[in-house]
């Protein structure tokens, strides 16, 4: 009967010891996930004060009655198509989904990159100062979107590793935590640009 009784008292301390670092994994794990929602909620954030910034600078840019109407209903309607995008984190758990919101709003940086660049040819828009402030306001965004994607890249390596790490990953896959995607860069952002004078 003492035997079994010290082999009960073994097997209770093992579970107990087993069950602490389970829990421990799972909690950390959570963490690291939440953290990683926080830093997808910022990225949307800095998102979002673009594409409200954007209806003001094409408002102010029809304003110029010779501006090329194509480039800026481009940018109108590359910010339609990213703002028709409902996402919120669930978008972390589908890779095909982050991809299609990457491409859209990679359009819009690009659309608002042409409008930019062809503004360069009209001295009365370059001279408007609702349009430089607008401008300079994006172009800060455009900053805060790159240090945002990278802090999201970052948390999110922490996650992925973690997630990929022995033992944890074998607690991970039981209990349905996922890897969760980067932000890349876009197709063809590795050929530098051409500049025709």
């Amino acid at each position: 009967m003492k035997k079994f009784l010290g082999c009960l008292v073994v097997l209770v301390i093992l579970v107990v010891i087993f069950g602490g670092w389970a829990m421990g994994q799972y909690n950390g794990l959570v963490k690291s996930r939440e953290s990683v929602n926080t830093a997808w909620s910022q990225v949307e954030n800095v998102y979002q004060r673009r594409a409200d910034l954007i209806p003001n600078l094409v408002a102010t840019v029809k304003g110029v009655a010779d501006f090329e109407k194509s480039t800026y209903t481009a940018v109108a309607e590359a910010r339609a198509s990213a703002g028709q995008m409902k996402v919120g984190a669930d978008v972390l758990n589908d890779p095909a989904a982050f991809e299609k919101f990457q491409q859209a709003q990679g359009a819009l940086s690009s659309a608002l990159s042409r409008l930019f660049a062809v503004a360069e040819n009209y001295p009365q828009l370059k001279a408007n100062q609702n349009f430089l402030d607008l401008q300079s306001q994006l172009e800060g965004t455009e900053n805060r979107i790159a240090v945002e994607r990278k802090r999201f890249n970052e948390v999110a390596q922490g996650y992925n590793t973690q997630l990929k790490t022995f033992p944890t990953n074998l607690i991970a896959g039981f209990l349905g935590f996922k890897e969760r995607p980067y932000f890349t860069a876009q197709a063809g952002a590795e050929k530098a640009p051409e500049v025709k004078f």
